[in-house]
């Protein structure tokens, strides 16, 4: 069995596969004939397009898992939460191009979220006050896992339509015993550090009407 492909307006999508930290315990020792196992996810991946009406959607896909091997949130009273990546939950920063400020989004399989604003790189500033909420959908079946989070325009940094911002994916994965996997696209050098600006390695632009030229 397999999760539907999700309905999406006819936008650009841009695709790409996360992978796991390299310093993440491998499940499995491999062997001459087979390379270690290092994570119970087959795939994990992230799928983002801009839709018409100024909404940011991210879709997270876990394909060829074992789920007996992870833990997944149960589902929770929607709204939100702190401290969501202390289980299984998926992420993204987004900042504008050549600021220092950026935002910080948590989505959990509960359906719980969390944002954070911050000045700087870790610079939190706690004046923020989310103007939109963002909405999540959340899928299973025996392989798969999905969650799709529409940010609205007014939960993204305060930028005009059509503005180009620099973005990261990621994602923290609980193992059945409680480990915990760090899955982004890039990692840099160190300990797991999703804050760190270079890993913003992924453009996003916000919906702009066509102009007449391009029409």
């Amino acid at each position: 069995m397999s999760l539907p492909p999700p309905e999406r307006p006819r936008v650009p999508t841009i695709t790409v596969g996360l992978r796991p930290h390299p310093a993440t315990r491998p499940l499995e020792a491999g062997t001459d004939s087979a390379p270690a196992r290092v994570s119970a996810v087959g795939m994990l991946l992230a799928t983002m397009y801009a839709a018409p009406d100024g909404t940011a959607v991210f879709e997270f896909k876990l394909e060829d898992t074992e789920l007996d091997g992870l833990r997944i949130p149960p589902p929770a009273r929607p709204g939100p939460a702190d401290e969501l990546w202390k289980h299984t939950c998926f992420e993204v920063f987004i900042g504008i191009k050549g600021e220092p400020a950026y935002r910080e989004f948590n989505f959990s399989p509960s359906g719980q979220w969390a944002v954070y604003d911050f000045r700087a790189e870790r610079e939190r500033n706690d004046d923020f006050r989310l103007a939109a909420a963002p909405q999540l959908r959340f899928e299973r079946d025996d392989k798969e896992v999905w969650l799709e989070a529409c940010l609205p325009a007014d939960a993204l940094p305060a930028a005009a339509p059509g503005t180009e911002f620099e973005l990261s994916l990621a994602a923290v994965i609980e193992r059945a015993d409680g480990e915990l996997e760090y899955w982004a696209v890039q990692h840099g050098p160190g300990e797991p550090d999703f804050h760190a600006r270079d890993s913003f390695v992924l453009m996003f632009k916000t919906w702009a009407e066509p102009s007449e030229k391009s029409r």
